[in-house]
């Protein structure tokens, strides 16, 4: 644990200008970044009273061994800066709102000739217009299925879609006319596109007109005496109408705004977020967060400063990389609980990331104030429920890393976790997996996995060769990034900011290819293996060779779940009912878990490829069009001669070639 005074500046070097500042911990690692409007004014807070900071500001600047910043002209260059560095650096001590669920969304691929609806989560595509996020999956599938009477449009993957069209007949939902069936031409493409655009234009918002002309279309077909139609219509309106009520008008109609409100306590906070679009709640999403800084000064002011910016930031991100630009996430009205004290210079940054003027502020009476109350009292009740389901995680999870610092007599609570695993089958595919643990829980933007290149053969022994192959392949990238790290910071010794607004991180600290941070040039605190005492002995072997020695390795043994350190000649035996032991077994579970699927995937693939090559005279190209036409191997060992014909670039010759050695194959 660091003295701060050991890197605090010298007085008088700090600038009073706005800007940005890094703490660094002794590897380079940035762990918090903040702005501020006075540079000097806000780092000198940090060194006062260190015993009379919040305790999570206590533990990041005892953790930091460095400060530098960078100062800006405007405070609003300081809020993108701010953002764009917590983006890039992902520090541990910054508040990170990230959904503790993937919400899903309405996608509809308008890249595709047919575009298609259905239900997605996950990361958005260019291409591809989403409508949400909502609560739940069902209530998506329900609106969709009461929408598909009225726009028939195609829900079906393309796998389906092309069955269906080489069979020449529609599935269910085109003869239930919940589809138009463009997959048998029953109307063209600009037609099924027009029927999407129809859709889009629906759940957008567009509404009004949608059934003001099927009105008009229904009347007309009365007038006509096409009473079949004008019946047809007439369900399509109700349709329309049932699923318009299905979203609440809360506000006046055009109102286009976010309500935000949080619940605190000690420790953590909810955060709710509405989206009303036309006057109705078009979403809803949740975070709940471990809460930053100091708790007494306006801590809900601060929270709501990190959250709008990251989150507009973020979806302002995603419908540009989604080529969606033309529906812009960020509303023309954000209401808030409480105004932060740089209001003015987050309302001009929320313009400019929407091109127009954007008003931040909290609503007094009225129906915008009956709303923020309702989004309060879900955030109460998000909270409420956190603590329910997750009681005692955060003191179970600090208990766990006390444990193990000292059942291992460690110098220091083991917050980042490695866990190597192999996995094989009598020795062959034999491939490693390493998984990493921060606080406690995993991080799994960090794994890895590994082909190992020196194991042969089956048995004991071998596993402890892999074990050494991953120790090695991991700590020598470690001890490169670290030796550039160190070679780039050399030459700026001494030095903590620059007055003129330079960013003084090291370069090596980042990756050339992708410009992001460096994931391994920093070591772990605890190192463990999948095994026993050879295994513990055959990774600290390698750490030793390599000169490694601020890593702790064990060997974590599944017969009965015994702890192995190097050089020890009995285990250390935790009680079963320990936090350390829990966080231990979930450390190598996972790592076994990760492993296992790498391995079936690796396999898989070479069982796939061996069937095929043993079929004299088959290229790769003849191979990977079968493999693209029917999907594996199984179904073309179930096809007929003509139907291996139907494949270009496969003759009758061959197709029986091929037919003939997987049917040998195979008996």
């Amino acid at each position: 644990m660091a003295d701060p005074q050991s890197y605090r500046p010298a007085p008088g070097t700090i600038p009073t200008q706005p800007g940005v500042y890094k703490f660094r911990d002794k590897h380079g690692r940035v762990i918090y970044v903040g702005k501020a409007k006075s540079l000097r004014s806000r780092l000198n807070s940090y060194f006062a009273d260190v015993f009379g900071l919040h305790p999570r500001t206590y533990q990041m600047v005892t953790t930091a061994a460095s400060v530098e910043w960078t100062v800006v002209g405007t405070e609003v260059e300081a809020l993108q800066l701010e953002y764009n560095w917590i983006k890039e650096f992902d520090p541990q001590f910054n508040v990170r709102y990230r959904d503790d669920k993937t919400y899903p969304m309405l996608a509809v691929t308008l890249n595709e000739e047919y575009p298609r609806l259905y239900v997605y989560r996950g990361p958005r595509r260019k291409g591809v217009r989403y409508f949400g996020p909502y609560s739940h999956a069902w209530a998506i599938r329900e609106t969709l299925d009461l929408l598909l009477r009225v726009f028939p449009a195609r829900t079906c993957s393309a796998g389906v879609f092309k069955r269906h069209n080489q069979m020449g007949r529609p599935c269910l939902l085109g003869y239930i006319d919940k589809c138009s069936a463009p997959c048998v031409g029953r109307v063209t493409a600009a037609e099924h596109r027009q029927i999407v655009e129809d859709f889009c234009d629906f759940l957008a918002g567009k509404t009004d007109n949608l059934v003001k002309q099927l009105e008009n279309d229904m009347l007309a077909a009365s007038e006509d005496l096409d009473f079949e139609r004008a019946a047809r219509l007439r369900d399509d309106v109700a349709a329309l109408r049932k699923a318009v009520e299905k979203q609440a008008v809360v506000l006046g109609d055009g109102t286009d705004a976010d309500v935000i409100a949080f619940s605190a306590d000690e420790l953590e906070a909810a955060v709710q977020i509405f989206h009303v679009r036309g006057g109705r709640v078009r979403g809803q999403r949740g975070w709940v967060v471990e809460k930053p800084g100091d708790a007494e000064q306006n801590e809900h002011a601060e929270l709501l400063e990190q959250f709008v910016t990251q989150f507009y930031g973020e979806e302002v991100e995603r419908a540009e990389q989604s080529g969606d630009g033309a529906v812009n996430p960020v509303p023309r009205e954000v209401l808030v609980p409480v105004l932060p004290d740089d209001a003015d210079e987050l309302q001009d940054w929320l313009s400019g990331l929407r091109g127009a003027r954007v008003s931040l502020r909290i609503p007094q009476r009225g129906d915008k104030r009956t709303l923020m109350e309702t989004v309060e009292r879900n955030a109460v009740e998000a909270l409420h429920q956190h603590k329910l389901k997750r009681s005692g995680d955060l003191t179970a999870r600090s208990a766990a890393l006390q444990g193990l610092q000292d059942a291992l007599d460690l110098d220091e609570a083991p917050l980042r976790i490695e866990c190597v695993d192999i996995s094989h089958i009598q020795g062959s595919d034999v491939v490693a997996s390493l998984v990493v643990f921060e606080d406690g829980l995993a991080k799994k933007s960090d794994y890895r996995h590994y082909g190992i290149k020196e194991a042969a053969g089956d048995g004991h022994s071998d596993d402890v060769a892999s074990i050494a192959e991953v120790t090695r392949r991991r700590f020598l990238r470690h001890r490169a990034d670290a030796r550039q790290t160190e070679d780039a910071g050399g030459a700026e010794a001494g030095q903590q900011g620059d007055d003129n607004g330079g960013d003084l991180a090291p370069e090596a600290a980042l990756d050339p290819q992708t410009g992001r941070p460096r994931r391994f040039a920093y070591p772990p605190n605890l190192f463990v293996v999948d095994g026993g005492a050879p295994q513990a002995a055959a990774a600290q072997e390698v750490l030793d060779e390599l000169g490694v020695t601020d890593v702790a390795v064990v060997g974590l043994a599944k017969r009965l779940e015994e702890v192995w350190v190097p050089g020890d000649e009995d285990p250390v035996i935790l009680p079963r009912s320990s936090d350390a032991l829990f966080l231990l077994q979930r450390v190598r579970d996972e790592a076994h878990r990760f492993a296992i699927s790498f391995h079936r995937s690796k396999r898989s693939k070479r069982m796939t490829a061996s069937a095929l090559d043993a079929i004299p005279g088959l290229g790769d190209t003849r191979k990977t069009a079968l493999l693209q036409h029917f999907g594996s191997v199984t179904k073309l060992r179930e096809a007929s001669l003509e139907e291996i014909v139907e494949v270009p670039g496969i003759g009758m010759t061959t197709a029986r070639t091929v037919l003939d050695g997987l049917r040998t194959d195979g008996a």
